[in-house]
């Protein structure tokens, strides 16, 4: 399992296409938990949008992508990863800094190499056609530790209905040309460091963008 901390990822050339953030209500179902007061969770890039409705489109059964936050800035990208490294901190107050870090990552990118950052990555789950989402396992952003590692995409401490409901899932998205962050099941990018370490990409399609 390659997590975000790994020097591989940042190692990842960066490059940028210039494509554009766009606003994906109206076009895809999204929720309001994460919602800010300028709309930036329902941001990202235009190249994610297309596969994101491409992936919709081989759902089985009139399901539906449910999304949940897109693009993240850098303040609100620190702010999540601080708080979290520091909760742990105060359960484990015997871990060395380097495992802090490692563990924290889990759950949360270090903002140097953020994929929500870049307006490619999505937090995202399915949902019927009347928006009630379906048993995943996990509430999306459950975290390594609350979860006892159910938050895995590959977790089997969940029940038969949520992994089948993660495969159909993870089938669409995939085909999109989606990769998924492994401790999330709800995390998937295209166009990032991540996505482009794990497709072999040369360079990013996406670099960070301020908002």
């Amino acid at each position: 399992m390659i997590l975000l901390s790994d020097p591989a990822v940042a190692a990842v050339a960066q490059g940028d296409n210039g494509e554009e953030l766009v606003d994906v209500r109206g076009v895809l179902r999204v929720d309001g938990r994460a919602a800010d007061a300028g709309g930036r969770h329902a941001l990202m890039r235009s190249g994610l949008l297309e596969r994101l409705v491409k992936a919709q489109a081989a759902l089985p059964g009139g399901l539906e992508l449910l999304v949940i936050e897109a693009y993240r800035d850098y303040d609100a990208q620190l702010a999540i990863f601080n708080g979290y490294r520091e909760t742990l901190r105060g359960r484990y107050p015997e871990w060395p800094d380097a495992r802090l870090h490692v563990e924290t990552t889990k759950f949360v990118s270090p903002v140097e190499v953020a994929p929500h950052s870049t307006g490619g990555a999505v937090d995202l789950t399915l949902c019927d056609p009347d928006g009630r989402e379906l048993d995943m396992g996990t509430v999306v952003d459950a975290t390594p530790d609350d979860s006892d590692d159910a938050c895995f995409t590959a977790a089997r401490n969940i029940s038969a209905e949520a992994v089948a409901n993660r495969r159909v899932l993870g089938a669409a998205l995939d085909s999109a040309g989606l990769v998924n962050y492994p401790t999330e099941w709800w995390h998937w990018s295209y166009g990032e460091r991540y996505w482009a370490l794990m497709t072999g990409a040369p360079a990013t399609l996406y670099g960070p963008v301020r908002r």
